[in-house]
């Protein structure tokens, strides 16, 4: 009965409403056309973040005016996250108010800043707004929140979202100023649940003539839309879409779990990126290093987390960045002892550069967090240091200038784009799924085959990256950003980044190198690159393929020092070296003998003083080796004859005065035969050589890492000419028996 009772008395503020609202009699002519000045943007930050500037600068793409309350106070406003609150946004609305309660011409839009971006302009939105013929608009949403039972008080919706959001909202400012005068709660109270209140009074909703936007021609608000929003890039302009009602909507909200998907969009609206014009921000707000005194301070930070092939040219590659070297520091975290002794060779040049080198070594046990941990206070405890360069050892820069540029972008943090030789397989996720692991984004083969070249805001980035140091000390100050829950080390980073509005972006405007594969790298042997052709190929090639290797099909360098005897180089003075280190430290030389067990039938006519590759497990690789290397200079030198890349013997010969001088003339089992010289005549050994007998031809000097290739059978009697002294390595191969 109380409750009855109480009625009367409610309905006297409602009446007021009533009468006021009737008061206000704007002239419809005076609607027509609402000029774009006349429209005031609203927004509330205490703060400012990434999503904050994003937001900004999307409003003066547009040219909006915008008034920023609550700058510089205390957030009294509840976490935001998954609970109610944001009470204070209204009580700074209420007294922002005051000033424009009588401009009954001027129209005021509320929105959220710190994930909402424009995609229209003033015009764009003002035109419809007036074509709802309502005073006031709210977001419209799929899912209802915060109080769950109030559904059924909702009016009912036919087609269209049934629900009001609070994040956007637009109207007339004599109305804005009614609306947010009712307010006389907490700054902890929930925002939304008032605005709910007044909508689903029916009383209220008429006296303060409310809509909702249903069908998002005005707000789109992402949380429970997923599968209604696309990216739609029309007459040179980038745009979301909402395909279940074909609109356009002006203002994108990322509210709630959908901030990875309003960065996705972000990076494209409004026309951030074009098909046409490509990326229109990639160069706001940069810094020119060519024009300063003094370059940044940079602390890197190495990571060598699990053993990881060609290590020693990755160190090297880091005293080849091109940046002033007294403005470096080095922290490197070696969790490998078997990597110790390419550090200690590092260390040995680069303290003659670089005058601050830190080095943690395997004896800390460090776990990989607890070293990138350090690695980051390496920089974060120094006042002086500007940014922080984390680089894992399975990244191959071949950029010089990798540093200054990702410095110039002046972002927070940011990646340059590596990849996998000929593979997908990047440093950067585009999407997450939704428990917060890969997920494929649209764009992402895009972005890694350059198809698409910009700055892009990412959930996810590993393995090299730079993050400014002010960062450190401010947003990022506390110090245990690699540990989070169960998640790997770069995880857990790009999670509490995430959590704190700070964007990740990765760059693909440069070429900057590749990532290694360390996956199946094998410690057994003494030089264990050599086996890393499959993984590797691209560095396995850089390593142990000649440098002149390419001009034998540009510059046409092949020697014919004999009939049908072709010379050309084929490998580098480290692979002759590693592979006769291997031979010597395998040690098992058949010695010559007719009796050999490794071949079909046991017996050799002719034989060598020899290892065969597949005894040290290398005659895959080296059959790839010839397949890759050796078959492109078969056809161009045979012409018309294809080899099958094909070999049974594949071995190194040693030749010494104590063991083996010579050979006697034979013909080789093969179609073709190669025979390279892996040390040099005159400083390993003297004599030596080869000599066609049919062509009375001999060659006594041949070069290390150049390779003979000649007919097998039939025309090339040949033999070994004696050594004098020394010892002379060769390493053959029958092809195509």
């Amino acid at each position: 009965m109380r409750g009855r009772g109480a009625r009367p008395g409610r309905l006297l503020p409602v009446l007021a409403l009533l009468s006021w609202a009737a008061g206000l009699g704007v002239a419809e002519e005076t609607l027509s056309h609402i000029p774009a000045d006349k429209l005031l943007v609203i927004t509330v930050a205490t703060k400012e973040n990434d999503g904050f500037h994003r937001f900004m600068n999307s409003a003066k793409y547009f040219n909006y005016t915008v008034k920023v309350l609550g700058q510089g106070q205390e957030w009294r406003g509840g976490d935001g996250v998954n609970s109610i609150g944001g009470g204070q946004k209204v009580r700074l609305m209420k007294e922002a108010m005051a000033q424009y309660a009588s401009q009954e011409d001027m129209v005021i839009l509320f929105t959220e800043c710190f994930d909402v971006i424009f995609a229209g302009g003033p015009e764009e939105v003002l035109k419809k707004f007036q074509k709802t013929n309502h005073k006031i608009v709210f977001a419209a949403d799929g899912i209802l929140w915060p109080d769950k039972r109030l559904a059924d008080k909702y009016p009912v919706v036919h087609i269209g979202k049934r629900y009001l959001n609070s994040g956007g909202f637009m109207g007339y400012a004599p109305y804005i100023s009614r609306l947010v005068q009712q307010w006389n709660l907490q700054d902890n109270d929930d925002d939304q649940l008032f605005y709910t209140k007044i909508y689903i009074d029916p009383v209220k909703r008429e006296a303060f003539n409310i809509t909702l936007d249903h069908k998002c021609k005005i707000f789109q608000a992402l949380n429970g839309a997923t599968d209604e929003v696309v990216l739609k890039f029309e007459n040179g302009k980038s745009r979301v879409k909402n395909t279940f009602y074909e609109t356009l909507p002006v203002a994108i909200s990322g509210n709630g779990p959908t901030k990875i998907l309003q960065n996705y969009f972000g990076n494209y609206v409004p026309n951030s990126w074009t098909q046409e014009s490509g990326c229109a921000l990639c160069d706001f707000d940069t810094i020119d290093l060519s024009a300063v005194d003094v370059h940044p301070k940079v602390t890197i930070g190495v990571f060598i987390e699990q053993p990881t092939p060609f290590l020693p040219r990755f160190l090297d590659l880091l005293l080849t960045l091109d940046y002033p070297k007294e403005a470096l520091k080095l922290f490197i975290h070696n969790k490998e002892v078997y990597h110790e002794k390419d550090i200690k060779v590092f260390f040995d040049k680069a303290k003659l550069e670089i005058s601050t080198i830190k080095i943690v070594g395997p004896e800390e046990n460090l776990s990989q967090a607890e070293a990138r941990n350090m690695g980051m206070d390496f920089c974060r405890q120094d006042e002086k240091c500007d940014y922080y360069f984390s680089v894992d050892a399975d990244v191959v820069l071949t950029n010089p200038r990798t540093l200054k540029i990702l410095i110039e972008q002046n972002r927070k943090i940011i990646a340059p784009l590596v990849t996998r030789h000929g593979k997908l397989w990047s440093n950067f996720w585009g999407a997450l799924s939704p428990d917060g692991y890969y997920a494929r984004s649209e764009d992402y083969v895009d972005i890694v085959q350059g198809n698409r070249v910009g700055i892009w805001n990412v959930p996810y980035m590993a393995n090299v990256y730079l993050i400014q140091g002010k960062a450190l000390r401010s947003e990022m100050s506390e110090r245990n950003y690699f540990v989070r829950d169960k998640l790997d080390p770069d995880m857990a980073l790009c999670r509490n980044a995430r959590e704190m509005g700070m964007f990740m972006y990765i760059s693909n405007r440069h070429e900057f190198g590749r990532l290694l594969s360390t996956a199946n790298y094998n410690t057994s042997h003494l030089n264990n690159d050599l086996w890393q052709i499959f993984e590797n190929p691209v560095d396995w090639k850089e390593k142990y393929i000649n440098r002149d290797y390419s001009k034998i099909f540009t510059e046409n360098i092949v020697e014919q020092p004999c009939p049908d005897v072709f010379w050309f180089p084929v490998l580098s003075e480290r692979a002759c070296d590693e592979l006769v280190e291997e031979m010597e430290h395998y040690g098992k030389w058949s010695g010559g003998k007719h009796h050999d067990s490794r071949i079909s039938g046991g017996y050799e006519n002719v034989p060598t003083d020899d290892i065969h590759m597949k005894q040290i497990d290398l005659e895959n690789v080296w059959l790839h080796f010839i397949r890759e290397f050796i078959a492109p200079v078969t056809l161009k030198v045979f012409a018309g004859y294809y080899t099958k890349g094909f070999a049974l013997l594949n071995f190194v010969v040693k030749y010494s005065p104590e063991r083996q001088r010579s050979l006697r003339p034979h013909h080789d089992a093969s179609t073709f035969t190669i025979n390279i010289a892996l040390n040099n005549v005159g400083e390993d050994f003297q004599g030596g050589g080869c000599k066609f007998l049919r062509y009375n031809c001999s060659i006594e000097s041949p070069r290390k890492g150049w390779s003979f290739m000649h007919p097998g059978r039939l025309t090339h009697l040949h033999e070994g000419l004696p050594v004098k002294n020394g010892t002379r390595y060769i390493a053959v191969s029958f092809i195509d028996p």
